[in-house]
C-alpha cells in the first residue's frame, strides 16, 4: 500500500479518547471535578456500557460473524462500529473516572460566596438578570443553564460574594456583573 493513505500518529494529535462525546480536554494538570450526582451518572453509563450495552452487541457481532461473508453482512459490519464506538467511551469515562474529584457544593450550604457547584444570580451592566450553576466539565448542560467550571463566566464569578461586581472578559469587550444571589444544594439528611 501506498504510504501516502496510510495515517501514522503524529504525537501531536490529542487522544481521540479525549474527545468522545464531544466534550473539550480537561485542562493541563487539573481535577475531572463533579458533583456527587454526576460522578453517579457517569460511573451509571460506564457500568452499563461494560455490564449490559456492549455484551448485547458482542452477541449480535458473533452471531452476524457466523453467517458468512462478513464484506456484505450490515449487522456484522455495523455491530463492529459499534464495539468500537462503545470501547472507546469505555476508555474515555475510564479515564476521566480515574481523576476525578467528587466536590460535593452542599458542604457551602448559606455561604454566600461563589465556589463550584454554586448556583448563581447576577445581573449584567444592560439589566439582564441571568442565573447559571457551576459544574464539572463533563455534567455541565448549557440547556439546563449549567457552566462549567472552567467557563469564562465560571471563572469570573468564583470567589466573589453576593454584591460584588466582577469583570467578564467577552469577544465584544469587558463586561460587568454584579452577584446577586448565591445558592447551595442542602445537605443530605
Amino acid at each position: 500500500m501506498n504510504k501516502a493513505f496510510v495515517k501514522e500518529p503524529t504525537g501531536d494529535a490529542p487522544d481521540e479518547d479525549d474527545e468522545a462525546g464531544g466534550l473539550p480536554p480537561m485542562p493541563a494538570g487539573t481535577r475531572n471535578y463533579l458533583t456527587p450526582p454526576g460522578y453517579a451518572r457517569l460511573r451509571q453509563e460506564l457500568v452499563e456500557l461494560i455490564e449490559r450495552e456492549r455484551p448485547k452487541v458482542v452477541e449480535v457481532v458473533s452471531w452476524a460473524a457466523k453467517n458468512g461473508d462478513r464484506s456484505e453482512n450490515g449487522d456484522y459490519l455495523y455491530g463492529k462500529k459499534r464495539l468500537r464506538e462503545i470501547d472507546r467511551r469505555i476508555r474515555f469515562l475510564t479515564k476521566r473516572l480515574d481523576i476525578a474529584e467528587v466536590a460535593d457544593p452542599s458542604l457551602h450550604h448559606g455561604s454566600d460566596q461563589v465556589f463550584f457547584g454554586a448556583t448563581v444570580t447576577y445581573a449584567t451592566a444592560r439589566g439582564e438578570e441571568r442565573t447559571i450553576t457551576i459544574k464539572g466539565i463533563d455534567e455541565a448542560d448549557s440547556l439546563k443553564g449549567e457552566v462549567s467550571w472552567i467557563a469564562p463566566i465560571a471563572r469570573a464569578l468564583i470567589k466573589a460574594r453576593e454584591g460584588d461586581e466582577v469583570q467578564l472578559l467577552t469577544p465584544g469587550g469587558r463586561e460587568t456583573l454584579e452577584v446577586l444571589k448565591v445558592e447551595y444544594p442542602a445537605p443530605a439528611a
